[in-house]
């Protein structure tokens, strides 16, 4: 078994930041990856100081390059089950779904979140691509041009009137969902077009979107779609641990990423679904800085209990006082 001051479940942007800043602490710490990230489908990034442009894969590879020249193990693999195993403190073994355990003081989770996205031929074709969802990463790239937004949750219409922002001509689907007049009223008032209907089919030609069409047959040319998809949190090892949960579904956690089990924390989409990578980074940085400050608070308390039991192998107070002195220099000029 091996063992680990801290166990890292995910090693995305989260994960990894965390891991850089844990292994220059000089903790012992592995990052347990899947090899599945969320942005996997997106050739570029946005909003990211100074990686402004730069591809999601590459980030990663060299973010695994930091942390491991600090040290930081990271382990390809699949985490099946996270149990507790401290008595009064926090101590966890961590599963490998091959059957390898790690074992850690902490863990953290950032797994991130799956996009649920509607059942429509070619979608999964063009995700990340042209079907796209989050306006601040692909907006500017698909500015001024025929955009559309595909309905179908309650977040859709909101999601139109901020499409606008970047384009002039910008369609809703309504797709499987009935507008009220009010919405329908605000949509036309921004001059956001409204077309009724379930949606059939992405058109693709050379290997790019052209066009919506619909169950009746009606074609809508437009060159990029947004669609606000349902997130669902990867958390079951959260849940597993018996961390509390929102009624939305969500881990519960402090500003730090503290959930509600003592030794766990979370980063990233995990827990905030609105994350982009640069605030899934800061939130992992912001973990790993929590997570070795509860560690240092056990080292403290260790100490202090191992001094308490066997004071003659310390120092007396007068001893170390002279130890901690800086001795005179020989090299007089």
């Amino acid at each position: 078994m091996s063992e680990y001051d801290i166990v890292v479940v995910g090693g995305g942007a989260a994960g990894l930041s965390a891991a850089l800043v844990l292994a220059r602490a000089r903790r012992r710490v592995a990052v347990v990856d899947a090899g599945e990230p969320r942005n996997a489908p997106a050739q570029h990034m946005h909003g990211f100081l100074s990686r402004d442009g730069f591809p999601p894969a590459e980030l990663l590879r060299l973010g695994r390059e930091e942390a491991t020249r600090y040290g930081a193990d990271i382990v390809a693999g699949r985490v099946s089950d996270v149990r507790r195993t401290g008595d009064g403190v926090p101590r966890f073994d961590v599963q490998m779904a091959g059957g390898d355990v790690i074992s850690a003081r902490r863990v953290l989770v950032a797994t991130g979140l799956r996009d649920v996205l509607p059942d429509i031929p070619g979608r999964d074709e063009r995700w990340g691509r042209d079907l796209l969802h989050c306006p601040y990463c692909h907006g500017y790239e698909v500015r001024d041009r025929p955009l559309g937004v595909i309905g179908g949750t309650p977040e859709a219409i909101a999601h139109a009137h901020l499409v606008r922002q970047w384009s002039h001509d910008v369609v809703l689907f309504t797709h499987d969902a009935d507008l009220a007049e009010g919405d329908r009223e605000a949509l036309v008032a921004r001059a956001i077009g409204v077309v009724d209907g379930p949606v059939a089919r992405l058109v693709v030609e050379d290997d790019a979107l052209t066009a919506v069409e619909l169950a009746d047959g009606r074609v809508v040319d437009r060159t990029a779609v947004f669609v606000r998809p349902r997130m669902v949190p990867d958390n079951d090892s959260l849940t597993e641990l018996g961390c509390e949960i929102d009624d939305n579904g969500w881990v519960v956690a402090d500003a730090t990423g503290r959930t509600s089990v003592p030794g766990v924390w979370v980063a990233g989409n995990a827990a905030n679904p609105r994350a982009q990578v640069i605030t899934a980074a800061g939130e992992g940085s912001t973990a790993a800085i929590a997570i070795n400050a509860d560690l240092v608070d056990e080292d403290v308390a260790d100490a202090v209990r191992d001094y308490r039991s066997s004071p003659h192998m310390y120092p007396t107070e007068r001893e170390a006082l002279c130890l901690s002195r800086p001795r005179p220099s020989t090299n007089w000029p």
